[in-house]
């Protein structure tokens, strides 16, 4: 009992430490991530030895963002947190809790909401008219920031926005979320690159002092946005259900967050969450999360309160994106294209389901930008897939030990001195025979995203690169049976594998070669518009830049790229050596199945029911049309299907008409048409 009341003290220490950072210096050195474990932890010693709550302990109260800077605003209704779930029994468990202090029987349905990752803002309207916005303070003061709120472009300083809405009532009080879009924080920070200032690490510390800013127009120049989510009093107007409110929210003309969705029972709220992990990384804002709510307003207030939080609203909390660790050390790797890229050593830490020791720290000019320094205490963060990054340093957390990070002048794998291309903020190595861009090149070459070559994954490549058997991409298809038998764990049967996937390389599609050599920008769908226009490699190898930059979806810029790597004499070699071994250089002539897509230019997004990205791209040229890579005011159609990323967005930007794979089948099969571009989109 000793050791549990001393661990309860230590965790107050350290919660209230770290709200003081956070709250009064606005300079936390640790991630939310982070203080939600240590906050967790003593609310479950607190829940099993209530006798050890103290009147400090932060459990005790709502967080507070008060500044001594502007006048305080009495909130007309407690503006409270939730509570966190963290897994799918949290979930069951918290609806359990609920109904067993309802009436037997009763039937819960939700609305889902995604769990914005900004500042809780309060803004009153009186007879339509924007009148007063205060941030959420301590729940039940904040901070007056009208002058501030004003200047939020996408906020309604007067509602209805369209005159046919439905009329005001006399006083309307909503809660919102003020942040900055992704793009908006990245523009942000490149105004800071311009005026030679550092950049900013976490963009809702960066919202919180933006919106608090004394001097007004200092707000006005940064691009905040808002999302207005909730009713916190109503004088004149009365709503029985959450999604009514949202409905209504909408109608009057306020943003409110794209995804929210109605559902009827918890387990379709929890089927929803895989997709909402999988697609935050697309979304144009920052989320750690979605806000589940009991959907019957009358029945989320019977429930009530536990300490601070109401029993109506759950936050389900992702795996956490970001965590503090140690830089040990920096190491630098070469790249195929010879670009190089400082990676951090870091001390090993968990993050979004794995543990990670390494993180890619993008480019010596953005450490310098960023004053990273070794034994730095650094923000690391991971979404989905992606490579763990170094964020920024907790300056918080130096001492005087860090080391500046010096980049190096030559490459330590072939010793060229790096060079940095006019206009580039990289390093690259210039030698296309650099060892390590060498194992990187082949490496590539043969993946599953490139020429597919079974049974030669990156170890294979690097005994074989050792062994001396290969010094290029195209020494592949000389390898003989009997010396591969020799090498150790090469046995019969894997050597014939191995020779049998090389011999099926030889004959891929153009297309899907020219993806393979690893030309800079060239993608699948580029190297599916050059195979398409040119026909041959010979006919490309000796295309101007002119000729390229003409097919539409190919700017100068990657039309120069190709130029200049078919230009490279080393690069030619390698592909004389490839055609006599017999590899295919020539394009299908493939028999069209219709003309009805003919003159038409799709971009594909999103993952369809029924088809591949492959065969979606195939179906579209059989019958006429081509594939494009981004969407612009050329593209005729967006096909959309699952978890899409931008290109919907910036389709509903242009008016692009967008369509499902349902009405694209119908365009191929029948002849259907779905509204000509130009018309608004159809989803």
């Amino acid at each position: 009992m000793t050791d549990i009341a001393a661990r309860a003290a230590e965790l107050r220490d350290q919660l209230n430490f770290h709200i003081y950072r956070y709250h009064v210096l606005g300079d936390p050195v640790i991630t939310d991530a982070e203080y939600d474990l240590l906050y967790r932890e003593l609310q479950q010693i607190e829940a099993e030895h209530p006798e050890l709550i103290t009147p400090d302990s932060p459990t005790q109260r709502a967080g507070s963002d008060l500044s001594e800077d502007f006048p305080k605003v009495r909130h007309p209704a407690p503006i409270l947190s939730l509570s966190n779930a963290f897994s799918e029994d949290d979930l069951r468990a918290w609806e359990e809790r609920n109904l067993r202090l309802l009436p037997a029987g009763t039937k819960l349905d939700y609305t889902l909401e995604p769990k914005l990752d900004g500042l809780t803002i309060v803004i009153t309207y009186e007879n339509g008219v924007l009148t007063q916005a205060a941030t959420r303070g301590n729940g039940e003061l904040g901070d007056d920031v009208t002058a501030n709120v004003r200047t939020i472009r996408n906020l309604p300083l007067r509602i209805p926005v369209n005159r046919d809405g439905p009329h005001p009532p006399e006083k309307l009080v909503v809660r919102g979320e003020v942040m900055f879009l992704k793009k908006d924080f990245e523009k942000v920070n490149r105004k800071q690159d311009e005026l030679g200032l550092p950049r900013y690490v976490n963009a809702r510390n960066t919202a919180s002092g933006t919106l608090k800013q004394k001097d007004s127009r200092i707000t006005a120049s940064r691009p905040l946005t808002c999302y207005v989510y909730g009713v916190v009093q109503a004088v004149g107007a009365k709503w029985d259900k959450q999604w009514d409110i949202l409905n209504a929210l909408r109608d009057f003309g306020f943003p409110v967050a794209p995804g929210v969705g109605y559902y009827p029972t918890l387990s379709d709220i929890i089927q929803q969450l895989p997709t909402w992990e999988s697609r935050r990384i697309q979304l144009d804002f920052e989320i750690d999360g979605v806000v589940i709510k009991v959907n019957d307003l009358r029945l989320a207030d019977e429930l009530g309160f536990v300490g601070k939080d109401p029993r109506g609203a759950i936050a389900y909390k992702f795996p956490s994106e970001e965590m503090t660790t140690k830089l040990l050390d920096v190491v630098v790797t070469v790249g195929r294209t010879g670009k190089v890229t400082p990676g951090a050593k870091l001390e090993p830490v968990f993050l979004g389901g794995v543990t990670v020791s390494n993180a890619s720290l993008h480019n010596f000019d953005q450490v310098a930008k960023l004053d990273i320094r070794i034994g730095d205490t650094v923000i690391v963060k991971r979404s989905g897939e992606v490579i763990p990054y170094v964020v920024g340093p907790v300056l918080g957390m130096r001492d005087g030990a860090e080391r500046p990070i010096v980049p190096p002048e030559y490459c330590p794998y072939s010793g060229d001195r790096f060079v940095q291309p006019e206009g580039m903020v990289d390093l690259f190595c210039p030698n296309p025979q650099c060892p390590e861009r060498l194992y990187r090149s082949i490496e590539f070459f043969v993946s599953r995203g490139a020429l597919d070559i079974e049974g030669m994954g990156p170890q294979t490549v690097k005994t074989l690169m050792e062994k001396g058997f290969i010094r290029d991409e195209a020494d592949i298809f000389y390898l003989q049976r009997e010396p591969l038998l020799e090498l150790e764990g090469f046995a019969d049967k894997k050597v014939d594998n191995l020779l049998a996937s090389i011999e099926a390389a030889k004959h891929r599609p153009l297309a899907q070669f020219l993806t393979s050599l690893g030309i800079d920008g060239v993608g699948g769908v580029v190297a599916t518009l050059l195979a398409n226009h040119f026909g041959s490699i010979d006919a490309l190898m000796n295309a101007s830049v002119e000729e390229i930059d003409a097919i539409e979806g190919i700017g100068p810029v990657l039309a120069q790229s190709v130029v200049d790597y078919f230009a490279d004499p080393y690069r030619r070699r390698v592909l004389d050596k490839m055609r006599a071994a017999g590899v295919n250089m020539q394009a299908e002539q493939k028999a069209a199945a219709s003309n009805k897509l003919a003159g038409l230019a799709f971009v594909l997004t999103g993952t369809l029911p029924n088809l591949s990205r492959e065969q979606a791209t195939e179906l579209i040229e059989a019958h006429g049309g081509k594939v494009t890579g981004s969407v612009s005011k050329k593209t005729s159609y967006v096909l959309m299907g699952d978890s899409p990323g931008s290109k919907a967005d910036k389709a509903r930007q242009l008016g692009v008409p967008i369509i499902d794979e349902m009405a694209f089948r119908m365009m191929i099969e029948d002849g259907s048409n779905p509204p000509s571009p130009g018309q608004p989109p159809l989803l």
